[in-house]
């Protein structure tokens, strides 16, 4: 019987090292590379090449980046969601559609075994085994990289002895791009006191200029650029090339993993910082005061959940339509000025704008109370208070 063979294949360090490994085992290997919106048509082109040249059968390269924003973006950004109150989750909610598309792919191929490029130190391997697991279960899953407890050094030097030359420069850096952002390992995310030079990052600073543009909502998805009409993926790669020349959208998230230990890891993410805090500040309108509480309670467990690998919990969708229930409103316009490794947002104009209101000016005037309302409004307010404290003076 053949052991067919499907790895997950980005061309990198790891899955390079697993291709070879694979072949060597006896397994009649397959590959498949699926975008999230970071690779260019020529950067699949030498992917799919380097995939025949290290002994694939078969590559695939598939693209599934309407679907990563119509079941995941979308509600990172309607969600304002933003782990430890900075990470987007760039890589993290990519990583589990990846590995929805690589199992259905192996069932499709009747594959018999699947592989993946994981060390068994990060939150990867959860999720690809979590996906692999729930939607192919009887398809063994293999990991080289983890099973061996391999360095990166090792892994060069396996590739160099089976005649693959590395970029040891190159693969000092682990560079996972996405439409979402970009996320950059290195030996100083390794280290509590350290931070990233600029030659790690995939792009380097260039406008010196302000810049102001505006981002348009309808029901809380993006839809247009400087009053210009987009499609939300289109509008989210235009915004990603206006933050890089700005540095926009850096930073080094620090959080627990879902195997139990502290990670730290570098991202650049233009467009998902600038959409969330946008989005964010037009909701601050538009929304009532319960329904900003109860949207940001549910989508922190959303965010958590999908970073844990927990997508396909059927959970997720019911927190979805609650989310997909507070945008109706949330449509409008949102002013923002770009500077050098920042962006500041300038204000908002919507007709749900809550704050534009006939019954009253906030610290200005009152159209539907009065002085004498609020006197016996806040009496009220104030009794069960009044009371504790009548009875607890003690305490006090």
């Amino acid at each position: 019987m053949k052991k067919i063979c499907l790895l997950a294949f980005s061309g990198g360090l790891d899955t390079s090292y697993c291709a070879i490994y694979l072949k060597k085992q006896g397994y009649e290997l397959h590959t498949i590379t699926v975008d999230t919106g970071g690779f260019s048509q020529k950067e699949l082109k030498e992917i799919e090449e380097k995939a025949y040249e290290l002994g694939s059968v078969s590559h695939v390269n598939e693209s599934i980046v309407e679907e990563f924003y119509q079941k995941a973006i979308k509600y990172l950004i309607a969600g304002n969601i933003l782990k430890n109150n900075s990470y987007p989750l760039s890589v993290s909610a990519e990583r589990m559609f990846q590995a929805m598309a690589i199992a259905k792919h192996a069932n499709k191929i009747s594959a018999t075994y699947l592989a993946h490029g994981s060390t068994g130190a990060g939150n990867d391997q959860v999720r690809f085994d979590m996906a692999f697991n729930i939607l192919c279960p009887e398809i063994e899953i293999i990991t080289p990289i983890r099973d061996q407890k391999l360095s990166r050094e090792e892994e060069i030097a396996f590739l160099k002895e089976n005649g693959v030359d590395i970029d040891w420069k190159k693969a000092q850096y682990s560079i996972n791009q996405g439409i979402w952002g970009t996320s950059v390992g290195g030996s100083e995310t390794l280290t509590s006191d350290k931070n990233l030079p600029d030659h790690a990052w995939p792009d380097q600073a260039k406008a010196t200029e302000d810049l102001e543009i505006s981002i348009a909502f309808e029901k809380g998805e993006p839809c247009a650029l400087n009053g210009i009409a987009y499609d939300a993926t289109t509008l989210i790669g235009k915004l990603n090339d206006l933050g890089k020349d700005y540095a926009i959208g850096r930073d080094i998230h620090v959080g627990d993993t879902v195997i139990g230990i502290k990670g730290r890891v570098g991202f650049q993410a233009s467009a998902a910082i600038m959409l969330i805090k946008a989005h964010e500040q037009l909701e601050k309108h538009v929304l009532g005061k319960w329904q900003i509480y109860w949207k940001k309670q549910l989508a922190e467990w959303y965010g958590n959940l999908l970073h844990d690998g927990q997508y396909l919990d059927p959970v997720m969708r019911d927190i979805e339509s609650f989310i997909d229930s507070s945008q109706k409103t949330v449509s409008g316009e949102v002013f923002i000025s770009l500077k050098p490794h920042r962006f500041i947002i300038k204000g908002i104009s919507s007709k749900h704008d809550l704050m534009q209101s006939d019954d009253g000016v906030y610290g200005e005037m009152n159209n539907a109370w009065t002085g004498q309302d609020v006197k016996g409004f806040t009496k009220i307010l104030s009794n069960p208070s009044k009371i504790w404290y009548n009875k607890n003076k003690e305490l006090v």
